[in-house]
């Protein structure tokens, strides 16, 4: 049972605000529909009558895998179109999962579905396993019967958005290991190395040049006063992490990152492609266009991104068409994805164009990974070189400077 603290518009036009308790948000939605009244916002709250103790397995176990959701998703739709029963099926994939976290998730979800619960009311109690659009389009396939399709579009859905994560992980993965390599050897160096040279430079009163200094003052930096460094380190990081997760610090770091070179149009492509393909599987499985808006907010990750989401469910709302939102804001979403959402508004194939929206991203995305990956290894070489020319160069002047002393 939940509490909801709801706004919805009467067919007047007026505006009201009311409290509820239900089973869940659908059977909130049903009441409010079978009053003629519309729901303008939700909010919801967990209650329990009564004292008792309901503590979860899963609530203590770790995280599953997305490959073990895609898995679970896929083969339970195929193992439905073939024609098992829901709970046979969830007896079966229990059975198949070496994941210890999920065949404990899918032992509850066959309980659940042996006591008369639904699916997805049966999903919505593992929220961090299984997202909101995974709950929604559940939700739309039993409604409509395609209980089976939906999942497996939502296997295409989950596994298209792993794969486009990998991809970028994998562009970084590189650069991020030998920048770390960098930072540990050169530490290395200025504790060990650096000092023992300089100390001979010093007893022999060889006068040190401009860059010299500035690598025996790091040096002695980081060997005096090294722990605080550290701390220092640690602080501004810490603070720069909080900063970042309030909501001012998110418009303007989501912003300085949208404004990169390189980065940021990548960037803009991935919350596009993510947009076209999650709307377009929530509109698939026939889930209201308001929830799957505002399901999809979810998913995208850029704060301004999820913004225009905002403003779209609102345009919606008034009878507006999405596309009209989108084409306002070109600057975030590029404009061949409000014309081809605007042509879906006007021949009723808004999923299906949003499809081929997605596809054209991801696939662009994916080139353009492999392109950074390409350019990066020589502009990491540079990076290196002038490092070490630096260094070279700083302990080689003195050493001259000895040589002609002598």
């Amino acid at each position: 049972m939940s509490h909801f603290t709801y706004k919805a518009k009467k067919s007047s036009g007026e505006i009201y605000s009311a409290d509820h308790d239900a089973e869940d948000r659908y059977e909130l939605y049903r009441m409010i529909r079978e009053s003629g009244d519309e729901l303008v916002s939700l909010q919801e709250k967990k209650t329990s009558r009564g004292l008792h103790l309901n503590i979860s397995f899963t609530a203590l176990s770790k995280h599953v895998k997305p490959i073990e959701r895609i898995n679970f998703a896929r083969n339970l739709g195929s193992m439905l179109e073939a024609g098992l029963a829901l709970s046979r099926a969830l007896s079966v994939l229990e059975r198949q999962t070496h994941d210890a976290s999920l065949k404990a998730i899918i032992i509850e979800l066959e309980n659940d579905v042996n006591r008369g619960a639904t699916f997805a009311d049966a999903l919505t109690k593992h929220p961090k396993v299984f997202p909101s659009i995974f709950v929604s389009m559940v939700h739309a396939g039993e409604q409509s019967g395609t209980l089976a399709e939906s999942l497996k579009v939502i296997a295409v859905q989950l596994d298209s958005t792993h794969n486009l994560e990998r991809r970028i992980r994998g562009a970084l993965m590189y650069p991020a290991v030998i920048v770390t390599a960098m930072i540990i050897i050169a530490i290395l160096m200025f504790i060990f190395v650096i000092p023992t040279l300089l100390k001979t430079f010093t007893e022999l009163k060889v006068q040190l040049p401009f860059t010299t200094q500035i690598i025996l003052n790091l040096s002695n930096l980081i060997q005096h006063d090294g722990l605080f460094v550290a701390l220092g380190v640690i602080i501004v990081a810490g603070a720069f992490w909080w900063w970042s997760r309030r909501l001012a610090g998110k418009k303007l770091f989501h912003m300085l990152i949208l404004h990169l070179p390189v980065i940021g149009s990548l960037v803009q492509e991935v919350n596009t492609a993510r947009t076209s393909r999650t709307l377009s599987s929530l509109l698939g499985a026939g889930v209201d266009v308001v929830e799957a808006v505002m399901i999809t907010k979810n998913v995208v990750q850029n704060v301004h991104f999820r913004s225009v989401l905002d403003k779209a469910a609102v345009a919606i709302k008034k009878g507006d068409p999405m596309s009209k939102v989108f084409n306002e804001y070109g600057k975030l979403y590029p404009v061949f994805f409000s014309e081809m959402l605007s042509v879906g508004e006007e021949t009723g194939k808004t999923g299906e164009m949003l499809l081929g929206v997605a596809r054209y991203y991801e696939e662009d995305i994916d080139q353009r990974t492999k392109d950074m990956s390409t350019i990066i290894e020589p502009f990491l070489m540079i990076v290196i070189g002038a490092a070490v020319g630096f260094f070279a160069i700083s302990m080689i002047q003195p050493m001259y400077a000895l040589v002609n002393a002598i």
